[in-house]
């Protein structure tokens, strides 16, 4: 009688230790979730506040700047009044509205990949709805949507005018994202089953598989296509 009643004492304490690891496991899981969103917020403010004096110093500077422009009319200099005038253009030019999703891990990705690809000289476009992708975990959400435009901006790099488009959508039942680039050539013609390789010269077979086992751990797809001149690359993720 006395086994029995030990080994029922054992067999409680291994269950209730077996219950309290697994509450141990999603409360780290929960702690790590909140400290990458903690850091996101902060990161957002962060650009948010260096766009903010960007265009707080353009402003004070505007004024002088018409002075100045006014000057070289009214000395009849119109040639350096055009030149100073574009590289006025050029300065606000390169200060870019912070893209609001709704979404802070969104909003720090995109803007954080986008703003880069600006910077290396590629155009971007950006037509983004306000969607949460809630069924999705941070760290997948952000495999994707990173590899995604990783890709899109390794391959534009490569092209005299490169431009990347990035559409955020619902489709019927479907959260989707697509992210287009624009090619000389086609990718899926030198690399039709886009196998990530040292000679894969496009370099879209970089993050493929992660994009796809994204896609499939939660019931979605993905599809990558050429049409007019661009390379798609599309996610599905259902709602």
């Amino acid at each position: 009688m006395k086994i029995n009643k030990n080994n029922a004492e054992f067999e409680a304490l291994s269950e209730r230790y077996s219950k309290l690891l697994s509450e141990k496991a999603a409360a780290e899981y929960e702690l790590s979730e909140l400290k990458a969103k903690t850091e996101q917020v902060a990161r957002q403010d962060e650009e948010i506040h260096r766009l903010h004096e960007s265009m707080r110093s353009i402003k004070h500077d505007m004024k002088n700047h018409l002075m100045v422009i006014a000057s070289y009319l009214n000395d009849g200099d119109s040639d350096s009044a055009k030149a100073y005038t574009s590289q006025i253009l050029d300065k606000l030019n390169a200060v870019h509205s912070y893209i609001e999703t709704g979404n802070s891990l969104m909003n720090h990705i995109l803007n954080a990949k986008l703003n880069a690809a600006r910077e290396k000289g590629i155009a971007v476009k950006a037509e983004i709805e306000n969607l949460s992708f809630a069924k999705m975990e941070s760290m997948d959400f952000s495999a994707m949507l990173s590899n995604m435009l990783d890709n899109a901006a390794e391959a534009s790099e490569k092209e005299q005018n490169g431009e990347i488009s990035v559409v955020i959508s619902r489709r019927r039942e479907y959260e989707t994202v697509l992210v287009k680039n624009r090619v000389s050539s086609s990718v899926l013609a030198e690399n039709p089953s886009l196998e990530s390789t040292k000679s894969d010269r496009a370099s879209h077979g970089l993050g493929i598989a992660q994009i796809r086992s994204v896609c499939e751990k939660y019931g979605g797809m993905c599809d990558f296509y050429e049409e007019d001149g661009y390379f798609c690359a599309v996610s599905f993720i259902p709602v």
